[in-house]
């Protein structure tokens, strides 16, 4: 280890390490029925666990030499009780350790280092680049879109109290600490009904009023400083997306109404920021000229909130107008006093606008087949299913009129065209970029586009005036194959070219990184999802169209989260960098957006890689025609491996027997349901990839992370292309973070908790196999490296990983001791409450486990 790394480990220890030691003593004083018995005895179940797994014992078998040794529990009942006492407090343990990262991170982060803003500025005058600096600027942007995928167990309330803990332990106040998780202790995390659409909405959007709208004003402020000739006001370097009240997608609870208060909540949420900022400004601008514009705009913001029928009574451009002309006086006027509060809300309202971030309309794109189908019958067109393509094409762009629908049409068709309608009601009330993009999930073809533009049509858009960019998304591994084929058909069909022309030659292409896992593995998805970034790049550059790639990312490598930032900064010149775009999800919020400072350092390094990566790449490919054959071979060995697993007979039962996955729809933590389709039958197709890679995550075997890595390393030794690899790892920064993000998937599995299942009749060669592919894969992953640890040049990581591991050990425990029982009643057909209490238990413990792991879903 360098000293540096021993110098974050120091530092991780005493900011969080010690610090946790000391406020979790707190727990066992606080005066709440029983607790201190159970601190206690959770730290005997603590070392039971640790040691029982060493000697190969089971979970049932630990807790049932836990019960015995240190309790005098002998009915079932009075053992569950605890086991509940066990998960509450774990619960508010993970809190506890989010609190004091959240709280530590700007001392454990260098905010002015490496992949900052600050060291942009570095090299670009290190490198003379403040040319090509201003050129990037013009048309740049990171563009986060927030969802409400379900991967967050905390509710809304616990939330709030992280954020306001997290700056108790920041001031080292005690007292207020002390008060925090007395309130921790007397809240619940357990929601009792699924959150709505709406719901889901207002959580994001304080997100977005506490953290992004101060966060981002703080990076404007800066690059207008820093790069006061290159940074461009009218293109917003930062633009925050927004998916709860518009993501359709397998959720029926999202409809047109739904859309549109959503859409007046953001409205309304920007507006109150903006109406905030006045009021401050009101307390300093106390000038003669100034303080009655600023006045008159005030009251123009508060009738905006407040009073019904002021909605579109106020424009971006009017309070712009406004703000210019009071900098204007305190320039000429005022010595330039307090210029750098009005050019703050300046570049803050640059940024949001009047919609604060665009809401995307998403939907699949079979739904939008049926309702096409509806109305081509109800239209007299005849059977729309059984035309081919062509003629498909043919009638979809023939059309040109909007349509009238009656009541006889389904519920699903109608809301189809009424959200294509709340579109354009949304952009006349918040502006275009209010909501300006529709996208395609499963789009498998050019007619899936066209039909979309049919249903703007309509909907009652005029065929060239349809202000928004239609976004295919490409998921499997098939699909994004012929991406760059599809793409074509577009580039050169008339009318959607005529549209691309509209739309300033832009073209939206969204990359689902979920689905393409879970379809096709950990390496040949990220292979498919880079090849399909390759050729659609070229294609589109062959047609004069820039193309934007809008990654679906999650939270664990498994879904596209881990080292994201590093993915960008390492693509090279054949992969087009117009702009990053991404999805941030669930737990990915809270933990690298969850604070001002997080949020800014995170934002800066995705500047930071998509500007740095132009202004300084030697301009060569990401890989060499010769790295580029190695790689697609190696995606293609782990493919075979992770098929023969995934077309194993047993593949979906293992799953079902063995992790917690038939619980997912009762924890009540999204509002959309955990599969596609209504069918009772499980099957991979319709199965989520959260609730996939969740469950897996759960049973700490993470087999979407890195199964097949290990056998495909394997054979390329034996084909001995082994130093190849090993230069292809020390080379390229895109290759080495994909093995990176493999060992952090790596780290968070513990084979030892389902080691009973080695044996099972049914299961066992399935446990076997998965378990043989981790330690192979382990084995090879150190020998690429040259490490001995997995995730050794992240030590701090590597460390919080461990700590939080630990930490939900005794309820990874609890939770497969509870699925075993729930599995034993089942068999002898026991309906009982005892039955129910496990089941609930088995969910119960997903809550921790999923925090612990701060992005496993």
């Amino acid at each position: 280890m360098n000293s540096n790394s021993s110098t974050e480990l120091t530092k991780f220890n005493n900011e969080v390490g010690i610090r946790y030691q000391l406020y979790n003593s707190l727990f066992t004083s606080l005066p709440f029925h029983r607790i201190e018995k159970t601190g206690i005895m959770l730290s005997l179940l603590q070392s039971n666990c640790e040691e029982g797994f060493k000697k190969k014992m089971s979970p049932e078998q630990i807790l049932k030499d836990f019960f015995e040794r240190h309790t005098t529990y002998t009915s079932e009942q009075q053992q569950l009780d605890l086991l509940f006492r066990f998960v509450q407090y774990v619960e508010r343990q993970v809190v506890l350790f989010d609190a004091l990262e959240d709280a530590a991170f700007p001392r454990l982060n260098d905010m002015k280092g490496l992949g900052t803003l600050k060291h942009l500025e570095t090299e670009v005058e290190q490198y003379n680049k403040q040319s090509q600096l201003q050129k990037k600027l013009k048309d740049f942007c990171v563009r986060l879109v927030l969802t409400a995928h379900p991967t967050q167990f905390y509710p809304g309330s616990v939330l709030g109290i992280i954020n306001d803990l997290s700056k108790a332990i920041a001031e080292n106040n005690l007292n207020q600490i002390n008060i925090y998780l007395q309130q921790l202790g007397k809240t619940p995390f357990f929601k009792k009904q699924k959150p709505t659409p709406y719901d889901e909405a207002v959580s994001l959007i304080w997100y977005l009023e506490n953290v992004f709208y101060p966060a981002s004003g703080r990076i404007a402020a800066a690059m207008r400083s820093q790069f006061s000739d290159a940074y461009d006001q009218e293109n917003p370097v930062i633009r925050m997306g927004f998916w709860p009240g518009g993501d359709r997608d397998g959720n029926p609870f999202v409809t047109s109404d739904i859309t549109l208060k959503v859409a007046d909540a953001l409205r309304g949420s920007i507006i109150k920021c903006y109406y905030l900022d006045v009021r401050k400004l009101r307390r300093r601008l106390t000038f003669e000229g100034v303080e009655g514009k600023l006045q008159d705009l005030e009251k123009k913001l508060y009738n905006n909130i407040f009073i019904p029928g002021y909605t579109a009574d106020l424009k971006k451009a009017e309070v712009l107008d406004t703000l210019y002309e009071i900098r204007e006086l305190i320039v000429f006027n005022h010595n330039g006093l307090f210029l750098n509060m009005v050019d703050g809300l300046i570049n803050r309202v640059h940024l949001f606008g009047l919609h604060f971030a665009t809401l995307d309309i998403r939907q699949d794109s079979s739904v939008h087949t049926r309702v096409i189908t509806e109305i081509c019958k109800l239209s007299g067109n005849g059977d729309y299913d059984a035309m081919d393509d062509a003629k498909k094409i043919e009638w979809l762009s023939s059309l040109s009129a909007a349509i009238t629908l009656d009541d006889s049409v389904t519920p699903i068709t109608k809301d189809t065209i009424d959200s294509v309608k709340a579109v354009k009601l949304i952009q006349e009330q918040n502006g275009k970029p209010g909501s300006d993009r529709y996208i395609i999930s499963q789009c498998n073809s050019a007619v899936d586009i066209l039909e979309v533009f049919a249903l703007f049509v309509f909907g009652g858009w005029k065929r060239d005036a349809i202000s928004v960019d239609i976004i295919p998304l490409f998921e499997t591994i098939g699909d994004l194959k012929n991406a760059a084929d599809v793409m074509q058909v577009l580039y050169t069909f008339p009318l959607y070219r005529d549209h691309l022309k509209r739309r300033g030659n832009r073209q939206t292409v969204m990359l689902g990184f979920s689905d393409g896992t879970k379809d096709g593995g950990y390496l040949m998805a990220n292979f498919s999802i880079f090849k399909a970034k390759q050729e659609l790049s070229a294609i589109s550059a062959k047609y004069g169209i820039d193309v934007v790639f809008f990654d679906g990312r999650g939270g664990p490598p498994a879904r596209g989260g881990g080292k994201t930032h590093k993915f960008y900064a390492s693509m090279g010149n054949d992969i087009s960098n117009k702009e990053i775009e991404l999805t941030v999800q669930g737990q990915t919020v809270s933990s690298n957006f969850g604070t001002i400072d997080a949020a800014q350092f995170n934002i800066e390094q995705l500047l930071h890689a998509g500007i740095g990566n132009e202004l300084f790449s030697n301009g060569a490919s990401t890989f060499s025609q010769n790295e580029m054959l190695l790689i697609e071979q190696l995606a293609e060995e782990s493919f075979e491996s992770y098929s023969a697993l995934k077309n194993h007979p047993f593949f979906l039962d293992y799953l079902s027997h063995a992790s917690p996955l038939r619980f997912y729809a009762e924890t009540n933590i999204g509002s959309r349901p955990a599969k596609r389709g209504a069918s009772g039958q499980l099957s991979l197709q319709d199965l989520r990839a959260i609730p996939f890679v969740g469950a897996w995550s759960q049973m700490k075997q993470n087999v979407t992370g890195y199964y097949g890595v290990g056998t495909a390393l394997k054979r390329m030794e034996e084909k001995g292309m082994m130093p190849e690899l090993k230069a292809l790892y020390q080379r390229s920064p895109f290759f080495r973070t994909l093995i990176d993000n493999c060992e952090m998937a790596m780290k968070k599995c513990f084979f030892p908790l389902t080691a009973f299942l080695a044996n099972h009749p049914k299961y066992g060669e399935l446990w076997r196999s998965i378990e043989g592919e981790f330690e192979l894969t382990k084995k090879y992953i150190l020998m690429l490296s040259g490490n001995s640890d997995l995730m050794a040049n992240y030590p701090v990581e590597q460390l919080s990983i461990q700590t939080r591991e630990r930490i939900v050990l005794p309820i990874t425990t609890i939770q497969q001791f509870a699925i075993t029982k729930v599995r034993e009643m089942e068999e002898r057909n026991q309906q009982s409450d005892l039955r129910k209490s496990y089941e609930k238990l088995v969910m119960r413990c997903s809550f921790g486990i999923i925090n612990a792991g701060r992005n496993s879903a």
